[in-house]
């Protein structure tokens, strides 16, 4: 498959070396580049060419620099990897490019062997990104007409032997809340309601999909979500503190909430649970989910989480300890459970 690339440079040098050392890939039809001289125009280039797979580019540039684009690149298109190159190289400019966003970091003068094998790398995460985001379409999509439209070609028997499926799996289970809503849904418009909700959800769904995880139902104003394969649990903190953040930045000017800041509220538990069909036989539609007393624990502990907290339980806390901070809240009594529990607050 072919990769497109924007380069974005001011210096023309540049330029000519990608021309010229990736020529075989050029004529191979491997690699594509276009090319923009600073981040303003690498914007409307990417406006005009949406098809573009990743961004090379500069840290020091007129007009707009490279880590003001990686801020922009990330509110169009988190989807969009970009890789600074940049003589720059000192630790705050590469923390600060990762902080933004930047996928990889290489500097000036190129190794251009090193740059291939960064770009190929780079490429290998975006398929795989829209690997994931093609398998929640496709599911959404099932879900949407499985009842019909993809079972007609079952008997019954075989639809009840795919409900009779299932496996056990170690997972993170996470479920978001958009805090206080139910009090827009009362005093705001239909069109509103409806137009809000979908924002704050895909708000919410693009920072669950970065981290590899998958959509696995809308509850009324909440999200399930649920994290499998390596560091599950880690992906899934990722994600919600991801998610806290961006929903923060969220301001919306209603008729009956002027200055409307929503925040969110997380409840996290990972463990063993039961990933199969649960459906109906008799109504042919089936709905693919996890299920336990892990997944029943993490919406447990969205429960009781305050607007802006992400809550987990004290053994959660312990494994993830040396790579987030957390404070404890201190112990609750959660819904059938006989013994009070521990919990805390990640904070980042």
């Amino acid at each position: 498959m072919k990769a497109k690339i924007l380069v974005v440079d001011d210096e023309t040098d540049l330029e000519l070396l990608i021309k010229q050392k990736f020529r075989r890939q050029i004529r191979e039809k491997q690699y594509e580049f276009v090319f923009a001289h600073d981040g303003v125009d690498a914007l409307n280039t990417l406006s005009q060419q949406p098809d573009v797979d990743m961004v090379l580019t500069d840290i020091n540039m007129p007009g707009m620099d490279g880590l003001t684009l990686l801020v922009k690149l990330h509110e169009s298109n988190p989807m969009l990897k970009a890789i600074i190159v940049s003589a720059y190289g000192d630790m705050d400019n590469i923390r600060v490019a990762m902080n933004r966003g930047a996928f990889d970091f290489i500097t000036k003068p190129v190794n251009f062997e090193d740059l291939e094998l960064t770009m190929q790398k780079t490429m290998e995460y975006i398929m795989q990104l829209r690997q994931t985001l093609q398998a929640i379409k496709e599911n959404n999509i099932l879900r949407m007409y499985v009842d019909e439209s993809v079972l007609t070609f079952m008997n019954r028997s075989e639809f009840e032997t795919s409900l009779s499926a299932s496996e056990t799996v170690v997972a993170t289970a996470v479920f978001i809340d958009i805090c206080g809503f139910t009090a827009i849904a009362e005093r705001e418009s239909a069109d509103t309601v409806v137009r809000l909700l979908n924002r704050y959800f895909d708000v919410i769904v693009k920072e669950i999909i970065a981290q590899g995880g998958y959509v696995d139902k809308f509850m009324g104003d909440a999200v399930m979500a649920v994290f499998r394969g390596e560091y599950h649990f880690d992906r899934a903190i990722e994600a919600a503190l991801a998610a806290r953040a961006q929903v923060a930045k969220l301001e919306d000017n209603l008729p009956n909430h002027a200055n409307y800041h929503p925040q969110i509220s997380i409840g996290i538990n990972t463990g063993e649970m039961v990933s199969g069909n649960i459906g109906s036989a008799t109504l042919r539609r089936l709905d693919y989910t996890v299920i336990g007393d892990a997944v029943n624990m993490a919406q447990r502990l969205q429960s009781v989480a305050q607007p802006g907290q992400i809550v987990i339980v004290e053994s959660a806390q312990q494994q993830i300890a040396e790579s987030f901070t957390c404070e404890r809240i201190g112990e609750v009594t959660l819904k059938n459970k006989s013994a009070p529990v521990v919990i805390y607050n990640v904070l980042g």
